[in-house]
């Protein structure tokens, strides 16, 4: 009997045991630093019961000379982080569709350049949401050689199938980066001008010289860093218009050369350890204020470090940050008086922010939070703009939708995507960017409309 008791004793121990863990890893407080490392930075990119394509790009890393060959878990960990991005498609999606609110007396007049995670493709549309014109190519087209490694699972997101990110030039180009892959250049047509597979991803920046600021970024063994496990590690890239590399800068080591070095120890110490996702070239801008940076430094923003920063191209260094502000931030940008606009992934728990900041004072001067009836909430990517007449135009993109609001938080104008998927279309595509272009922004280099009206 005594044996008896203590076999159920020993199972119900053990029975309570494992729920207790489950509840506990779940929560994020049993810290097994590989899978925990793994579940913060993917818990959020979930996907729901379905089976989705596998996609990416893997390529093996230059094998450090020091460090002999590569071991498989080494060459699988490396092709795992090149597979890093976004869902195409992965929120339930809304009734409403298009352009859904458009205030003429009040909403910036200009063009819409959109980029969506449904396709390879970048549309320029109206106030109204008509197409006016459309860029595609997809990643066989800007590299025939391109590869799916076939051992990467099913549920890696599909980042040779769309954009993260475009840019319009006056005469009808547009720069498209493929997410870790590369960057492209089109002409009006969609034709091939040159292609560049450097890993680019997130964003870029083109100059009033017409030189390219990309971020770029390599998975591999630094073994400065981590002698055995690989890194996926961020580079300012800097190109020639014609698309030659110029310079580039390791954003690790800028951090190492400047004075905020001991924000090194917030890093992981293998995978996506920065997860930059920001590039503005500090140009052409005005102010009274005494700042910390000057004309052509960059500005940044590292993801995994809740960091703005600033950094010396020439020194090669970070000359200011700040972290205390935001979390999960993306598009920091220098408006004109030198005040600092940034959306806010993270205010709250389930709550963004898009916020105007004075980098000396650290005092918030605007803020939009949405409310209620208008809930504000991108986990992951967006983007804000700062628009000539003082309304701010925000993309929410996991929602799959874009909104202008006047200072005193009036939306003007909305869009929420029409690119659905699903059996039943209830998917929404991941609306990655939003920008507005001035009125006077030419396009006569678009075809004639038919009938020559």
């Amino acid at each position: 009997m005594k044996k008896a008791s203590a076999i159920r004793a020993v199972i119900y121990a053990f029975t309570l045991g494992a729920v207790f863990g489950a509840v506990w890893y779940s929560h994020g407080l049993f810290p097994l630093p590989q899978l925990s490392r793994w579940k913060a930075h993917y818990g959020s990119l979930r996907q729901p019961e379905r089976t989705l394509p596998r996609s990416g790009r893997w390529t093996e890393a230059r094998q450090p000379s020091a460090q002999g060959r590569l071991s498989e878990k080494q060459k699988r960990e490396i092709q795992r982080l090149h597979s890093i991005g976004y869902l195409a498609g992965s929120k339930p999606a809304p009734p409403r569709q298009g352009v859904t609110v458009y205030d003429p007396q009040r909403a910036y007049a200009g063009y819409n350049l959109v980029v969506s995670g449904h396709a390879p493709e970048a549309i320029l549309m109206d106030m109204s949401g008509r197409e006016l014109h459309k860029w595609a190519c997809d990643v066989h087209r800007a590299w025939p050689d391109f590869k799916i490694e076939k051992h990467v699972g099913a549920n890696e997101t599909q980042l040779h199938t769309f954009w993260r990110r475009a840019h319009l030039m006056p005469n009808g180009d547009l720069f498209a980066i493929f997410e870790g892959i590369g960057l492209i250049r089109l002409d009006k047509d969609s034709n091939i001008i040159w292609s560049l597979r450097n890993g680019a991803h997130h964003d870029l920046y083109v100059a009033r010289d017409g030189r390219i600021y990309v971020l770029t970024r390599k998975a591999h063994i630094n073994p400065d860093y981590n002698k055995t496990e690989p890194i996926l590690e961020d580079f300012i890239t800097v190109l020639s218009p014609d698309g030659k590399p110029l310079k580039e800068i390791s954003i690790l080591r800028a951090l190492e050369n400047s004075p905020h070095a001991p924000l090194l120890g917030r890093l992981h110490r293998s995978g996506d350890i920065m997860h930059t996702n920001t590039i503005e070239l500090i140009e052409d801008w005005k102010t009274t204020q005494d700042l910390p940076w000057k004309q052509g430094e960059v500005l940044i923003s590292i993801w995994l470090l809740d960091m703005v920063c600033v950094v010396d191209l020439e020194q090669e260094t970070i000359v200011w940050a700040e972290s205390d502000l935001w979390r999960r931030q993306h598009q920091p940008t220098l408006l004109g008086h030198g005040n600092l606009l940034v959306l806010d992934n993270h205010a709250t728990a389930k709550t963004s922010a898009v916020v105007e900041v004075d980098p000396v004072s650290r005092k918030v001067l605007w803020s939009y939070r949405g409310d209620k009836d208008h809930p504000f909430w991108t986990d992951t990517c967006g983007s804000c703009q700062r628009l000539p007449n003082g309304n701010t135009l925000i993309t929410e993109s996991d929602p799959g939708r874009a909104f202008e609001v006047t200072p005193d938080k009036t939306i003007v104008w909305e869009y929420v995507n029409p690119h659905r998927a699903g059996d039943s279309h209830e998917l929404i595509a991941t609306l990655f960017d939003v920008v507005r272009l001035p009125p006077d922004f030419p396009t006569d280099w678009r075809p004639s409309p038919r009938g020559g009206q």
